[in-house]
């Protein structure tokens, strides 16, 4: 596993962070999901290989919860 780090901007308020990180958690092979309302950053984990497959899913999912929401690597 190898943890993932990323700039959040655009999310509206706490209770939306913990909803989407709540449907992140949720996709296969994702694991620690940790989304800062506060600080804008996003992490998670998964296996290396299928970062580039996971990510895609996740900006698919972000962007219909809350299509104001742009993330960028770190």
């Amino acid at each position: 596993m190898k943890k993932y780090k990323f700039k959040m901007t655009g999310l509206d308020c706490a209770a939306c962070a913990s909803h989407l990180e709540d449907k992140l958690q949720k996709i296969d092979g994702v694991e620690d999901v940790s989304i800062s309302f506060m600080t804008e950053k996003f992490s998670f984990s998964c296996q290396e290989d299928r970062k580039e497959e996971i990510l895609k899913i996740i900006k698919k999912v972000i962007h219909k919860e809350e299509p104001d929401v742009e993330i960028e690597e770190v």
